[in-house]
């Protein structure tokens, strides 16, 4: 049911582009190049679409939000000069310095002599990370260094350039904040998995899964980041003249110097989106207008869920390198038998036969919510265990640690299972209202 899809009695009919097979099963979809902005805003024309929400990133810093709004059309997504905060990772350093925004030092280049310079500054773990937009893959975090030049190299024989970190020691922790330009509201934390194999080994990754809540965080940690981090920006990218309208994903790690900005993302993020949303009870259609329309400051306190939502993501075959294409997909009817579990697609397709089939590297998610997350993960996995895919693999330590208060961060509080571990209160308690920086200074 389409508002039960959006859970908002206010949305009346969704459409998307250019969808998978999953979306596919709900709403209509139409063939679209995404990154084509008059393509964009014909289609929104034709639909008489009241809100258009641009997903993935590659379409924001083609400029699509920004074809739409000179279309008059209400859009939830930043323009292509706010979306360099991700599409650039040395532009969104330099509005971090500007703004006086936590992060790690930093080095950016188009020169390999300079990449050896900053290797010997920060010393290992050696952290690289392409400049440009990588698919949330185009990060090496080493402590070889033969390994960490050739990742830099490889950049830099692109054509691109590379930015080079030290390295950050301490959890890590997303947070989604919406934004209308001015005015912010936080979302309920969450952490995400990048290694593609159980205890963070491998690869990175666009992300194995993810949970939330996560109540090993110390208190007042989502107020702290959305006063020193999440603001401090929306405030530099206005002052600039390129107000940011859409969601601002602040990727952080929790350090003994405090909270430490990885990277920041111009869009909801997968796998962490689909937990943070499961708990959300506010309708996101109408909270997505408002941010869009410039009304965040007229909303009321975000509700949320009690309880726990795990996601736990299942990859093709060969999955980070080049994924298998093709192989049949079952089990998702009975993967989603339970009504706290969903199977949300990625990169899936119809075959000849009419048969579901993998057509990328993260090719589905299963969604679950439980009281608390042993039972959430109990759930999830059940699911993932009904849904075949030859080849595939997925990690089986989403959010175990974290079930078993296993996780610490400075300046928390014993979480749940621990009598002496840090830990904090729990991040599904409710968003403030939204405020702007000179209410909050």
């Amino acid at each position: 049911m389409i508002t039960s899809l959006l859970r908002d009695p206010h949305v009346s009919e969704v459409h998307s582009a250019p969808g998978n097979q999953g979306i596919a099963q709900d709403v209509p979809v139409h063939p679209l190049n995404a990154q084509d902005p008059e393509a964009v805003v014909a289609l929104a024309r034709e639909l008489d679409a009241d809100l258009v929400v641009v997903g993935p990133e590659a379409p924001l810093v083609a400029g699509v939000a920004d074809a739409l709004t000179r279309a008059g059309i209400p859009v939830f997504g930043p323009s292509a000069q706010a979306a360099r905060i991700e599409g650039s990772k040395a532009f969104a350093k330099e509005i971090m310095a500007a703004a006086g925004v936590p992060t790690a030092r930093s080095v950016a280049t188009t020169d390999l002599a300079d990449v050896r310079a900053a290797f010997e500054r920060f010393g290992a773990p050696y952290v690289v990370k392409d400049d440009g937009l990588a698919a949330g893959k185009g990060v090496v975090v080493t402590p070889d260094r033969d390994r960490a030049e050739a990742h830099a190299r490889e950049c830099l024989d692109a054509g691109g350039a590379v930015v080079v970190e030290e390295f950050l020691d301490g959890p890590e922790v997303s947070l989604f904040v919406l934004s209308d330009g001015e005015n912010v509201v936080p979302l309920q934390p969450a952490q995400d998995f990048k290694r593609v194999r159980d205890g963070d080994q491998g690869p990175n990754t666009g992300g194995m899964g993810a949970y939330t809540p996560l109540e090993w965080l110390p208190e007042g940690f989502t107020d702290e980041v959305v006063r020193r981090v999440a603001r401090p920006v929306i405030d530099e990218l206005r002052r600039r003249g390129t107000p940011f309208v859409g969601v601002l994903y602040c990727g952080l790690a929790v350090t003994e110097r405090g909270i430490q900005v990885i990277e920041f993302n111009a869009r909801f993020g997968d796998p962490e989106t689909q937990s943070v949303l499961a708990v959300l009870e506010t309708p996101l259609g109408e909270l997505l207008l408002d941010a869009a329309q410039g009304r965040l400051s007229e909303r009321e306190e975000l509700q949320w869920a009690s309880g726990a939502s795990v996601t736990i993501v299942l990859a093709a075959h060969n999955y980070p390198g080049a994924p298998r294409k093709g192989d049949v997909i079952t089990g998702l009817a009975e993967a989603a038998q339970d009504p706290d579990t969903w199977v949300i697609h990625a990169g899936t397709d119809r075959n000849a036969a009419g048969e579901i089939v993998s057509a990328g590297g993260r090719v589905l998610a299963v969604v679950s919510r439980g009281a608390d997350l042993r039972e959430a993960r109990e759930r999830g996995y059940r699911g993932m265990e009904r849904i075949t895919l030859p080849g595939s693999h997925y990690r089986t330590d989403i959010a175990l640690a974290a079930s078993e208060g296993r996780i610490t961060a400075p300046g928390g509080q014993p979480g749940p299972g621990t009598t002496d571990a840090p830990g904090g209160t729990p991040g599904r308690t409710g968003a403030p209202t939204a405020t702007t920086a000179e209410e909050q200074a």
